[in-house]
């Protein structure tokens, strides 16, 4: 037995949403509440080791396009590829322009479509691009961009498991986590992370602090028009919208932290 639901919460976001060794020893709702909630922390542990395998390329002399490579390497490892998975099924499933539960259908299919596989390459080619070009700027301005985005990819879905947010299926992870999380908690831990890349971008001088906070923002705003594009099409979320959420909000935090 869990002793705290804070443990139980670490236990959920860790077990679900990477693959370390964590164990999931409760999925109910209030575990998986905690989890959604905790899901930014299991966030910025994917992003300490994304950016500390870019650095390390970079301190061996490999040059800022490889680290970028490496770094957005660490974090689909590190999920077993589920969020770019998901991020395939979620176009693929947009692209059909099929009723919702055909829809839903294809995304459960374990092939590719053209729309999935396009989309990922345009996705992964702008992650890259965005952390070389952070690199270019800083190692510092990299390592943190690696950090920030990946905890606000995490961030997204706190916001996604929100109240108010149905389930397109009975079962599967969407299921598990749809409505869990308290609106004001949402809100109350986005601010927190809001706060907290503030904080880490005033390394970067008061231009940095902004900029690092604008995308925390800027990536919960493209989750969220996806968000509600998938509820209107699909009648909900599954897992594979939460992995989509994961990685639209990842790049578009990216496409921010590596502005001029």
């Amino acid at each position: 037995m869990s002793r705290t639901p804070f443990a139980d919460g670490l236990r959920f976001a860790f077990g679900t949403l990477t693959l370390l060794p964590v164990r999931v020893t409760r999925w109910d709702r209030p575990a998986a509440r905690g989890g959604m909630l905790c899901a930014p922390l299991a966030g910025l542990v994917v992003g300490v080791c994304a950016a500390a395998a870019g650095l390390l390329l970079l301190v061996l002399g490999s040059g800022t396009l490889l680290a970028a490579v490496a770094t957005v390497a660490v974090p689909a490892v590190l999920t077993r590829g589920l969020h770019l998975d998901g991020l395939a099924d979620t176009a693929d499933g947009l692209g059909s322009g099929k009723p919702a539960g055909d829809a839903l259908r294809i995304m459960k299919q374990s092939d590719i479509g053209p729309f999935g596989v396009i989309t990922l390459v345009l996705v992964l080619l702008a992650q890259v691009a965005a952390l070389a070009r952070a690199y270019d700027g800083s190692w510092t301005r990299g390592a943190l961009a690696a950090v920030v985005s990946a905890t606000a990819a995490r961030l997204a879905l706190t916001l996604a498991a929100r109240a108010g947010v149905p389930a397109a299926r009975p079962e599967g992870l969407g299921a598990a986590v749809a409505g869990v999380v308290p609106a004001v908690g949402a809100l109350a831990v986005a601010a927190v992370v809001t706060g907290a890349a503030a904080g880490a971008g005033a390394l970067l001088g008061p231009y940095g602090a902004l900029r690092t906070a604008l995308a925390v923002p800027v990536s919960l705003a493209a989750a969220e028009l996806l968000l509600r594009h998938c509820t209107r099409r699909f009648g909900g979320v599954t897992g594979d919208v939460f992995g989509g959420l994961a990685e639209t909000a990842a790049t578009a935090a990216l496409a921010v932290l590596a502005s001029a």
